[in-house]
């Protein structure tokens, strides 16, 4: 990959055009990007598109268009999911449940809409056999190991919370049975940018899983966790490579159940990340003894993942007064935020750390890319910030997805007394 430290465009629209009819901090994403990486994934039965990753409605009903599923994790993203204009009924399923708990409101919504669901808790199998006995279920399972770019994108092993512990399918299994439920399905996801070594570990833990169920499986999952490159220095996944590991444990299962078995994908961040970018204004340039901020309008409540995760993002200026041939300096890239850890340039345990950036002025523009995944879905009105809004460039144009929130909104919901 190549990232320019330079960018006056996105996706053949001005960046100065976009801040000055939409205003700043925004994001903004590439219909096409996010297409082109739905084309990668054909190989696979089924792509379910992990909807936390990038929710707006508008996204969504441009990948039902693609032909892509989705997953959702709540009762809310069921919801979108139906604006969206996905249905209930389909095969595969359009909309299916993935979580590792119900809370009410969730678990009334499955039984109502009967929406399919991949139980990641013992408890679930019990609390959805209680009221709605005889259905189809699939099962997350948490093979024993996991991985991933960052501890806390790790999904696998005793320390993580998710799925069902590999060691409890017995009991799963006479749960299920109790409640007249079948498991039909399987699911596994270890982590984040999980790479072909530990895919072929979870490749052989969901045949072995799979064979202990029995013929009952129709479906297997592989997750998502597809690593997504930002930084130059990092190479796009073999998606090839990452089929064919998959293939085979699929084409085994086949001969094995003598019946079809569906093989699906779940990704989130592959589809998004790249397509997106956080257009924001820089407001402030300080020096402080060694060191220089460029202090922007966007903050942690816009991107978390600098602050979550030490997440790097690629960074780019666009000068307003046109002059690409700046110096390169080292600088810290910061937001208005009244927090410390307010600081896009940071590796994860809070460590701050340098960038090279073009010599910037007040009023340029830096532009956050990579950031169309756990981006605008993580944004929150801390300091009382509005909400950002939401550009989609497709076909040459702009259009509004999401309005900037008013300071009116984000009070909305409150009560004086």
């Amino acid at each position: 990959m190549t990232f320019s430290n330079v960018r006056r465009e996105i996706a053949g629209i001005s960046i100065s055009e976009l801040a000055n009819q939409f205003g700043t901090p925004l994001y903004v994403y590439d219909a096409a990007t996010i297409l082109a990486r739905v084309e990668e994934l054909r190989q696979f039965d089924a792509i379910r598109f992990a909807q936390k990753a990038c929710s707006n409605i508008s996204i969504l009903k441009l990948l039902r268009k693609a032909g892509v599923v989705v997953d959702a994790v709540s009762a809310g993203e069921i919801h979108r999911a139906l604006k969206a204009g996905f249905t209930t009924t389909g095969e595969p399923a359009p909309v299916q449940y993935c979580a590792d708990i119900f809370d009410r409101q969730a678990l009334q919504m499955v039984v109502d809409l009967n929406i399919p669901v991949n139980c990641g808790s013992p408890d679930m199998i019990d609390q959805l056999g209680e009221v709605a006995p005889g259905r189809n279920i699939t099962l997350r399972i948490n093979p024993g190991f996991g991985h991933g770019h960052s501890q806390k994108t790790n999904t696998g092993g005793e320390q993580s919370k998710h799925g069902i512990w590999h060691e409890d399918l017995a009991d799963c299994m006479q749960r299920a049975e109790r409640h007249g439920l079948k498991i039909t399905g399987l699911h596994m996801h270890i982590g984040s940018g999980t790479d072909f070594e530990h895919l072929a570990q979870v490749c052989k833990a969901m045949e072995n899983t799979a064979l202990k169920v029995g013929s009952s499986i129709q479906t297997i999952s592989a997750g998502g966790g597809l690593p997504t490159p930002y930084r130059s220095s990092d190479n796009r996944i073999d998606i090839d490579c990452y089929f064919k590991l998959w293939d085979e444990v699929r084409q085994r299962l086949q001969e094995t159940f003598q019946h079809p078995v569906s093989l699906e994908i779940e990704p989130g961040r592959y589809l998004s990340a790249e397509a997106g970018f956080l257009i924001s204004e820089i407001r402030a340039i300080k020096t402080m003894g060694s060191n220089t901020f460029y202090l922007l309008d966007a903050g942690f409540n816009n991107l978390a993942r600098p602050i979550l995760y030490g997440a790097y993002h690629p960074m780019s200026i666009m000068p307003r007064d046109g002059n690409e041939n700046r110096p390169l300096q080292e600088v810290i890239v910061g937001g208005p935020l009244c927090e410390s850890g307010d600081i896009f340039t940071q590796e994860e345990g809070g460590f701050v750390c340098r960038r090279q950036l073009p010599a910037a002025q007040i009023g340029d523009y830096l532009i956050i890319e990579c950031a169309g995944a756990y981006g605008s879905v993580m944004g929150s009105n801390y300091n009382s910030k509005p909400l950002a809004g939401e550009v989609l460039i497709r076909d040459g144009k702009a259009s509004l997805i999401r309005r900037t929130q008013t300071l009116d909104e984000i009070l909305a919901q409150e009560v004086l007394i």
